[in-house]
Formats: structure tokens, C-alpha cells, sequence
């Protein structure tokens, strides 16, 4: 019989393992692929091109003009404070990444060049990536995405309004990138700063004028990821390409997808906006499109110190929020001799949780016995979005009665011991694994998995989309919900949770966290190359765990209720068998109207036979 390439592949794997003798315990435990640098090759600017880049100067060189006005009382600017205290800033410092970091290289081969692309851009870009667990790196590269990074890249697509150079710059680029994502940027060669504007003050540089800097597509340089070792079969699973090779397409949607945030935008309403955010977003600017409005707010300022410098009134606040208030702390621990300033860390950790409070919106209800919750996402990604491992976002709800003592507790974090009541809440989330295929070429076992470098399945993503959501677009770039159901245009979503009858009132929370307990562990408990998971488990219980954010709350006093009184007049008797004729809608149907909910004695948002059962044994003898 003749094998296709994905069986191919499986058997030439089989045969190195067994040559190595790879299928010990602890390698069958792990998974290791026996990639090369190769395979991990992305197109735009090459650290082998043979291009000479002039020196990528660190952000202490900007930091003399851009941290405070000097002839304003040293007032701090919206430029490098708040840069420094972003992740983008310690993108190269974050102890989460370094252990993930360390658990990929042992999955797959030098699959940390890939990785290094962005948290580490300077340093890649020069050469410093090999080894490719950033051992090489020096102490500038742990800025991460600097200042010269993103005010150096280069839109890989010439336009009419590009700067004159950069025609000459692609000329030189001998694979250019398919589409945004995976660190596949173009640098310019010189050291000239790229910005939005067409005027300036006299400043220190050379600079220019560029669009780029305010396309969303820039920030889909970093904020798209796939990995290339899987290619994208026709019946959407995901077989391994040929070893040590690039990816036969470059298409980052013909890869596996790891995160998707850039195309998740590029696939709501907001990429067609601007959207009126009515100040939730923006700063002094409500009409909101792409990621720099939301994540680089405007405000009216000077960008930098200097006697002639305009006060623009759209100037974009260096910001870069996300949802990340707590890896700051473990930095601050870590790296005491970098010029870190505790300052700009704590603003940057209130911009995070600011974030993550504006970015849903909370409603509940009390419907009968059952109280019903609906998170609306007003951001333009799936919420939660971007690396899916470890990261979640739940519902709480706690119970309380006539006394304010608590009855029941739905959802219920324990703050000690970091450990979530997962079967009894709803959970946003994306689990990742591998299948029986990639199973049997790496000794991982088929299932959930947290080896983010061999999993090629998506077992469950019910992220809640953004507005402008549509099935088959997102079906396009590799992001449909799993374990879940949206229709389109539906950017919300909704939970039941059945009420105790000694309910009297109740507060619904939802949380966010950054990294949950068994991540963590894994990275800990996983590495056997390095320090690196150790490293990042002793700061986790050194930092709170990684502590959920609370982002939105709601209490609502509970009504009377009687399970089965449909017609309200707190009786359970035949003048309520109506509702039995009105109300029917089938297993997995919604029923007509609210006040149905009464005869749902499962709170499973539908009537059927087991409901009807229910009331019949509670209906008093006549």
C-alpha cells in the first residue's frame, strides 16, 4: 500500500526514535521531535541574509528624550514610562515565557527560534537566537519588543504612500511574508525611526514618516501565531510537513494555529469600523478600529522633550494593555539591575485590570429558579484571546440568604491553594492536544495537552467572539469554536445557574487569570533542561499564584420563587398544568417565555419530560 506524506512522516520519526533509543521513559513522557531550524523558518528579515543592520539602540537611548518633559517640570510623558511597564517591554524577561520556552525547545527541536522571533526581536534579528533557548541573548535583548524593533519594521506590502526607501528594502528580502504572524517582520537596515506623522521637532535621528505604525496589520506581526511543523489537511486535521524543511506554503493558516488574536480582529466588525465605544475605549478617541486605538489610547501630549515639540491631540499613549496584571511582580524580583522602575510596573498592572474591567459587559437576571447570566464581549478578539495555555476566564456566583449568610457558591476559587471548582461553572478557555498520529511519533500521550510545540487538535475553545462573528470566517483562519456554539453575530453569551430555594440574594462575578495552578505545575514538573520552570513556580508562590482579576460584578435580590407555580400565586396545583401546554420545547430547546422557567426544575434552559416528571411529584394530593 502507498503512504501518504503524514504516514510517511510517522514512520521515518518511529525510525529515529527507535534508532536513539528515544522511547525512554522520560522521553516517551515528554515527546521530543527531531526538528531543525528549518523547519521554522518564516519569510521577512533574516539574521543569515547577509544584510548589515546598523545597531539597534536599546530603549535607554530613547529613554533621555521620551521619559519626562525636562522643560515641564520633568512631567512624565505617555512614551517610554508606559512602555516599560508593558509586557511588551519584558516580553524577554517574563519568567512564564523562559519556562514555556524550555519545554519547547525539548518538544521540538529548536523550536524556540520561533518564539525568540518576538520575545526576544533585536537579539534574533542579530544572530543571537542560536541556541535557540536565548542563552546567547544579551542584557538589551531582554526588552523585547523595543523601541527601535517596531519604529524600524517595514510593511511588507509596498503601497502609495509607503516611505521612498522601502521599495528598495523588499527588493532585498528574498522570501517576503504570506500574511501577518510569527515574527515574520521586515526591518529596515538603517537605523531610521519610522513614525505616524509627516512633522516633527528637530530631534537626534533620522526619522520618516509611515502608515504602518498605525495599521492594526503591524501588530499582527507578533499577535498571530501558528507552528509550521503541521500543515493543514483537507478535512481540517493537521498532519506533520517533511522534517527539516520550511513549511511547503508560508501560509500561516495552512499551520497549526496557536493564537489568532490579529485575525480574530480582522474578522469582526471592528476591522470595517471605526465602532463608537462611547469612551470604554480610545482615550480621547470613542471611534475605535484597529488594536493601536484600543491599546494605544489618544491622548493630547508632547511625544517628546524638546522646545518646539507640538502637543498633538491624537498622540497614542504607549500603553499596550492587555490583561496581564501580575508577571510585572515576578519581573521586579528577577531582574533588580535592569533600570526597572516599580512605578511604571504598578501603572502598568492598573492599566491591565482597567483593561480587563472595560472589556465585558455583565448582565443577570433572576428567571423563576434559575438565574440567568450573559457576558457580552466588547473587545475586538475572542475574550479571552491570545496564548491559550493556562489562561481562563470564569463565572462565580455566591449565594446568600435572609441573614446575608452564604447558601451555595457556583464557581468557587480558592485563593490559597490556586485551585479552581471547575464542574459546577462555565470556564472560557482553549484546550490544545495532540492526536493519535502525533501521539505515536512523540510518546505524548493522545488528548489535552499543555506541549504547545507537538499539539496539532483543538479540543475546546468557547472564547466568546467578537462583534461581527461569523461561522465561516472563522472557520477560515482556524478559530471556530470547539465544545461550543455561536451563531453568527452573537458576541455574548449565556449561563444558567439553577437557585437554591433559600436563596435571597446573589453576586455574580467573572474572573480572569493569566496562568492557572496546573500550568504552572507542568512547567515546573516537565522541564529537565534547565532551571527555568523552577525559577517561575518559586515566583508564582512568591506573587499571589497568579491572582484572578476580577473584571466585572453584579448583585440582585432574589424573588420569591416556587419550582413548578407557573402561574405565579405561590401554589403548585392543576391551574398551573397550563404551562405544560404553552411551555414544551424539547431536549436542548428554549422554552417560549420567562415565565416558563418556573416548570424547569433542572435549570437546563429547556422543557421536556423530565421537567413535567418533577412537577407531577411535587403536585399535592387532590
Amino acid at each position: 500500500m502507498r503512504q501518504g506524506p503524514s504516514n510517511r512522516r510517522i514512520i521515518i520519526l518511529a525510525a529515529f526514535f527507535i534508532a536513539t533509543g528515544a522511547f525512554s521513559a522520560s522521553l516517551a513522557r515528554a515527546g521530543a521531535l527531531p526538528a531543525t531550524i528549518h523547519d521554522f523558518f518564516f519569510g521577512g528579515s533574516q539574521p543569515t541574509s547577509g544584510v548589515v543592520y546598523e545597531p539597534f539602540l536599546t530603549s535607554v537611548t530613547c529613554k533621555q528624550c521620551h521619559e519626562v518633559d525636562k522643560f515641564d517640570n520633568n512631567r512624565p510623558l505617555v512614551i517610554y514610562p508606559k512602555w516599560q511597564g508593558s509586557m511588551m517591554a519584558q516580553a524577554g524577561r517574563d519568567p512564564l515565557f523562559h519556562a514555556c520556552l524550555a519545554i519547547a525547545n525539548q518538544d521540538a527541536a529548536e523550536s524556540g527560534d520561533m518564539c525568540l522571533r518576538c520575545h526576544a526581536a533585536a537579539g534574533w534579528v542579530q544572530g543571537r537566537s542560536v541556541p535557540t533557548d536565548g542563552s546567547n541573548l544579551n542584557a538589551a535583548d531582554r526588552d523585547g519588543v523595543s523601541c527601535s524593533i517596531c519604529h524600524r519594521m517595514v510593511d511588507p506590502v509596498l503601497r502609495p504612500n509607503s516611505p521612498v526607501t522601502d521599495a528598495g528594502i523588499l527588493n532585498n528580502i528574498a522570501t517576503l511574508p504570506v500574511n501577518p504572524g510569527n515574527g515574520a517582520f521586515v526591518l529596515d537596515p538603517a537605523d531610521l525611526r519610522r513614525g505616524p506623522y509627516d512633522n516633527s521637532a528637530p530631534s537626534g535621528h533620522l526619522w520618516t514618516s509611515s502608515p504602518f505604525l498605525r495599521s492594526a496589520a503591524l501588530c499582527g506581526t507578533c499577535h498571530d501565531v501558528s507552528n509550521p511543523v503541521y500543515q493543514r489537511q483537507p478535512d481540517g486535521t493537521y498532519a506533520l510537513t517533511e522534517l527539516d524543511e520550511p513549511h511547503p506554503t508560508g501560509d500561516q493558516y495552512d499551520m497549526f494555529p496557536i493564537e489568532r488574536t490579529y485575525s480574530e480582529w480582522l474578522n469582526s466588525a471592528y476591522a470595517a469600523g471605526p465602532i463608537d465605544s462611547g469612551g470604554r475605549f480610545g482615550g480621547n478617541n470613542p471611534l475605535v478600529s484597529t488594536c493601536q486605538d484600543c491599546h494605544m489610547p489618544k491622548v493630547a501630549d508632547e511625544g517628546c522633550t524638546h522646545p518646539l515639540a507640538p502637543v498633538r491631540t491624537d498622540l497614542a499613549s504607549h500603553d499596550f494593555s492587555g490583561g496581564n496584571a501580575w508577571v510585572q511582580d515576578m519581573i521586579l524580583n528577577l531582574y533588580p539591575d535592569d533600570g526597572l522602575i516599580p512605578a511604571n510596573f504598578a501603572d502598568a498592572k492598573a492599566r491591565a485590570v482597567s483593561m480587563l474591567q472595560r472589556a465585558s459587559t455583565l448582565d443577570v437576571a433572576q428567571h423563576g429558579n434559575h438565574l440567568a447570566v450573559r457576558i457580552t464581549n466588547e473587545t475586538g478578539h475572542k475574550l479571552p484571546t491570545g496564548y491559550p495555555e493556562g489562561r481562563r476566564m470564569w463565572i462565580n456566583v455566591q449565594l446568600f440568604d435572609a441573614a446575608e449568610s452564604p447558601v451555595a457558591e457556583f464557581g468557587a476559587y480558592d485563593n490559597a491553594t490556586a485551585e479552581l471548582t471547575i464542574h459546577d461553572t462555565k470556564i472560557y478557555e482553549a484546550h490544545l492536544g495532540v492526536d493519535e498520529l502525533v501521539s505515536a511519533a512523540t510518546g505524548v500521550p493522545v488528548g489535552e495537552s499543555f506541549h504547545f510545540a507537538l499539539n496539532n487538535v483543538i479540543l475546546k475553545d468557547n472564547r466568546i467572539p467578537p462583534r461581527g462573528f461569523t461561522n465561516a470566517n472563522f472557520q477560515t483562519i482556524s478559530a471556530r469554536p470547539v465544545e461550543a456554539y455561536y451563531i453568527d453575530g452573537q458576541h455574548w453569551d449565556d449561563t444558567r445557574f439553577r437557585l437554591p430555594s433559600a436563596a435571597t440574594s446573589a453576586t455574580v462575578n467573572v474572573y480572569y487569570q493569566t496562568a492557572s495552578k496546573d500550568y504552572i505545575t507542568f512547567l515546573r514538573d516537565e522541564n529537565r533542561t534547565n532551571d527555568a520552570g523552577d525559577v517561575l513556580y518559586e515566583q508564582w508562590e512568591m506573587t499571589g499564584k497568579s491572582p484572578p482579576v476580577l473584571m466585572a460584578t453584579h448583585t440582585i435580590a432574589i424573588q420569591l420563587f416556587a419550582d413548578g407555580d407557573y402561574n405565579g400565586d405561590t401554589f403548585i396545583d392543576l391551574y398551573d398544568y397550563a404551562g405544560y401546554w404553552n411551555c414544551p420545547s424539547g431536549p436542548g430547546q428554549p422554552y417560549p417565555a420567562p415565565d416558563c422557567a418556573a416548570l424547569d426544575f433542572d435549570a437546563d434552559g429547556d422543557l421536556d419530560l423530565p421537567d413535567f416528571g418533577e412537577w407531577q411529584r411535587l403536585l399535592p394530593p387532590s
